[in-house]
């Protein structure tokens, strides 16, 4: 245990790092804190002074007063006039009991054979967590932090930190949204989608995969049969499953799902309309009328995930909830594409029966998606940060997905891809006898990160020689050198063929 004196292992003990994302004098209140919580601060020593504290760490004084005098409001330190601080003992107020003997551990439990769905043997998805450190980072679904709007998105959070907006959130709204945000969705967002909907028709989810649990779990009984795109949406395949439901596979082609070959005794139709999971290309005017007409011919509900449909496209379509006049088609719509996938926040538009019920489940589940982030977001949208940056993606997407067509042509013009306007990904098809899942392996050790194909079809996993490229986090300057280091790494694999 250090003494007051000890001034080298008080440094030691409360560490920062001017590399953190958080300020030094958060940096200094988190180390005293966890040094408390874990007792490695006796209640009767007196931490060091700030002088003495600030110089061993390398800080201002003012910095480490601060600190102190925020723990001393926050109730884990004490200040003793003419002593200085101590650990407040109520912080050490509850006491950590060893195991009583014959208490039963964990380990002793067959969780497995408890468990009641198989969520674990689910496919997986990519495990890119490092992907910032990648040279040439083509990952799907992440974001650029250059393109990030910080600036605007903090004056958002700033202004719903003000007294009279966290009395309008911070309460417990049980099982509604902001209003505000509901409004703005159903201003801003939907009228671009060709849908015009009611407040009441509309509620906000984590996700949109949050939004297809809830569907599932709400209408899906055991057995029930979807019909869904392959190659598909994976998670949406695993969460139907999940549900009991029995997914059938659909081909797709250059005009999307193959809205013939839906077989009649469908109960659900699951799709990506506007660009298809994985392959990008939008299902046509023709299928989307016929998809309608077949829905209601035979009784099918179709759940419309409109993915990576809000940025700009030469030459948009409505979405199918645009063109349903029967209330068969849900429409679910996400903000991870454009704003941030971290930030997890989506929408299901359907009749006003079905939001009902969904507000319901959701109050079981979580209540309600955290208000402070709802308003901050209904914020970012009214004052017109969200279109501008719209904007600024499209066209900095589209520069990237022209440069990434021109290198794969350029350095692996056996490769064949999907040309289609829009989107943050091409689909990618490799010369017969490719296996994307080893070249991605080697690609990766040459700071390239690519997506194998294989876990968006149907089906026991096998070599594919498919791959899709995403663009939403690589810089334009990146893009012909990562392709040049990945048709390396394509020619290599050829030889060792």
């Amino acid at each position: 245990m250090p003494t007051r004196n000890d001034s080298a292992l008080w440094a030691g003990l409360f560490k920062i790092s001017p590399d953190s994302s958080q300020t030094l004098q958060a940096q200094i209140r988190q180390a005293i804190v966890s040094a408390i919580l874990d007792r490695q601060i006796a209640p009767s020593m007196p931490l060091p002074s700030c002088r003495i504290l600030a110089e061993k760490l390398g800080v201002a004084r003012g910095t480490v007063v601060l600190a102190f005098q925020q723990l001393v409001d926050q109730g884990f330190l004490i200040a003793r006039e003419r002593r200085g601080h101590f650990v407040n003992p109520e912080a050490l107020a509850a006491p950590v009991h060893p195991p009583r003997a014959g208490t039963r551990q964990t380990g002793q439990i067959d969780w497995k054979a408890r468990r009641q769905v198989m969520a674990s043997e689910m496919p997986g998805v990519p495990k890119n967590e490092d992907w910032m450190q990648s040279s040439y980072p083509f990952v799907y679904g992440q974001f650029d932090p250059a393109l990030f709007p910080t600036a605007e998105w903090r004056e958002c959070n700033r202004m719903a930190l003000a007294v009279l907006e966290i009395r309008n959130w911070a309460a417990d709204m049980v099982d509604r949204d902001d209003p505000l945000l509901i409004e703005q969705i159903q201003a801003r967002l939907l009228p671009r989608r060709g849908i015009f909907a009611n407040p009441d028709e509309i509620i906000v989810t984590l996700g949109a995969q949050h939004a297809l649990y809830m569907l599932s779990t709400l209408l899906m009984r055991r057995g029930a049969r979807v019909a869904m795109e392959n190659p598909g949406y994976p998670d949406a395949r695993s969460i139907f499953r999940l549900a009991g439901g029995e997914t059938l596979p659909v081909g797709v082609d250059g005009d999307g799902m193959d809205v013939d070959a839906i077989p009649p005794e469908a109960d659900f139709v699951f799709l990506t309309p506007s660009h298809h999971c994985p392959t990008m290309v939008p299902l046509s005017r023709n299928r989307r009328e016929t998809l309608l007409q077949r829905a209601e011919e035979d009784d099918w509900v179709v759940i419309e995930d409109d993915y990576d449909s809000q940025l700009a496209d030469e030459t948009p379509q409505e979405a199918l909830k645009g063109l349903d006049h029967t209330g068969r088609v849900i429409y679910l719509g996400s903000m991870s594409k454009t704003l941030a996938p971290g930030l997890r926040l989506g929408y299901v538009v359907a009749p006003a029966e079905l939001v009902a019920e969904l507000r319901a489940l959701r109050r079981l589940m979580l209540r309600h998606p955290p208000a402070n982030n709802q308003r901050a977001v209904a914020l970012f949208l009214s004052l017109g940060h969200h279109d501008a940056l719209v904007r600024r993606l499209s066209a900095a997407f589209e520069e990237r997905r022209a440069k990434l067509l021109e290198a794969i042509s350029a350095y692996m013009p056996e490769w064949q891809t999907t040309d289609v306007p829009g989107g943050t990904s091409v689909w990618l098809e490799g010369p017969p006898g490719t296996d994307t899942a080893t070249l991605a392996r080697l690609a990766r050790a040459r700071g390239v990160i690519v997506e194998p194909g294989a876990r968006f079809f149907d089906g026991p996993e096998r070599p594919s020689p498919y791959m899709r490229l995403g663009i939403s986090s690589i810089a334009l300057q990146h893009i012909e050198p990562g392709i040049r280091e990945l048709a390396a790494a394509a020619a290599r694999r050829s030889q060792a063929a």
